[in-house]
């Protein structure tokens, strides 16, 4: 009977925030200096990394192709918009993005780090789950916010 990979990193194991992360995403809540920032799992550090920052004049658009294609991510946008009272708002919303096409170990690894990365970024207002970029379009953001 075989053993091989039993060394391997568990991927069922959460990942813990880099303080950098944290730092990163205060930055964007509380000085409004990032637009959006992408977070990755480093498997061998153990953590949730910063991957991308989009600076405050980047558009969804730039956002949205910053994420990859075949590989899951995390994210937070930072939502502006104008009420129909003709008040600006903000909303920050944290996008798990696990598209369909990503390898299975990743989409578990992703899944079950979540909730504690998640847990570690106080202050968001919505929370997206995404396969596939149009389960997070500009319109499902401006309805959630609205």
């Amino acid at each position: 009977m075989s053993f091989r990979g039993l060394s391997r990193p568990n991927a069922s194991c959460a990942m813990a925030a880099a303080e950098h992360s944290k730092n990163t995403f205060m930055e964007l809540q509380r000085k409004k200096v990032h637009r959006y920032v992408i977070f990755k799992v480093d498997e061998k550090k153990r953590e949730v990394v910063v991957e991308k920052i989009g600076g405050p004049a980047e558009s969804y658009d730039d956002f949205v192709a910053a994420l990859p294609e075949n590989d899951c991510r995390y994210a937070v946008y930072d939502f502006d918009f104008v009420t129909s009272d003709n008040c600006q708002k903000s909303k920050i919303f944290f996008i798990a993005w696990s598209p369909s096409t990503s390898r299975i170990r990743a989409k578990m690894l992703y899944a079950t780090s979540k909730d504690q990365f998640r847990r570690e970024l106080d202050g968001i207002h919505y929370e997206i789950q995404a396969t596939d970029p149009t389960e997070m379009d500009l319109e499902v953001i401006r309805e959630r916010a609205h």
